[in-house]
């Protein structure tokens, strides 16, 4: 599938904020480039970003930032310093 359903990304871009809230969500239409991405609002501590938390993330689509974003939740939840 190439195209993408505008008003359905936008549902779920909406529903993500609730879930995560803690990121800033962005779509870019650049060649090339991933169309979907996030922006943490506050960074990770070292130990988190030693455990594979990052504070920009960028998928494709909205489905596999979602993904993303439930394993950086996993990895900032276990470790909190």
């Amino acid at each position: 599938m190439t195209g993408h359903d505008p008003e359905n990304e936008r549902r779920l871009i909406e529903l993500l904020g609730t879930i995560h809230r803690g990121w800033r969500y962005e779509a870019q239409d650049m060649p090339g480039l991933p169309r979907w991405w996030a922006y943490r609002y506050q960074p990770v501590t070292p130990a988190q970003h030693a455990a594979g938390a990052r504070d920009v993330l960028a998928r494709t689509t909205v489905r596999r930032l979602a993904q993303a974003l439930g394993r950086q939740d996993e990895i900032t939840h276990i470790i909190r310093t």
